[in-house]
């Protein structure tokens, strides 16, 4: 009997940057495109609903990446909002989104509400490449290496 010693192959993430700067948008999408299917929304209640929809078509996100500072309905609120959507659906805790916040605010207010409200990672910007992929991989989202395509250059925002 043959065996494969080769790992099955990583699916690709669906991904929901949820972004008011159109620079940082960019930026996260040219960043994360390699590991899955980007979505963006350009404010958090387009970012809400973006959430609820994929759970209405039965293709939940895996990640998420939300700004707080947003017109229409902040990060905050939109982390509260889908972490209470979670609960009230009975989705089991293994099953919710992870949340990384990407924002300039870096006091330790906004970052205690944020983790307690339930995100998973917290980043500060200018977004560095290797911090975020470094916190997915701890998210167990992606693996060690790199995608092959090694032609991105990103510039802080």
């Amino acid at each position: 009997m043959k065996t494969n010693s080769r790992a099955p192959a990583r699916r690709r993430l669906r991904i929901l940057i949820v972004e008011d700067d159109s620079a940082g948008r960019r930026l996260l999408q040219n960043l994360l495109s390699p590991y899955g299917d980007c979505d963006v929304a350009v404010d958090g209640k387009e970012g809400y609903f973006a959430f609820l929809l994929a759970w209405d078509n039965n293709e939940p996100y895996d990640l998420i990446c939300l700004d707080i500072v947003m017109p229409e309905m902040d990060g905050q609120d939109v982390l509260k909002a889908i972490r209470t959507w979670e609960r009230q659906k009975n989705i089991a805790p293994d099953r919710d989104v992870k949340i990384i916040m990407t924002t300039v605010l870096n006091d330790s207010e906004n970052v205690l509400l944020a983790y307690t409200l339930g995100c998973e990672a917290y980043v500060f910007k200018p977004i560095n490449k290797e911090d975020l992929l470094s916190k997915i991989r701890s998210l167990a989202l992606i693996g060690p290496k790199e995608p092959q395509d090694k032609s991105l250059t990103l510039e802080p925002v």
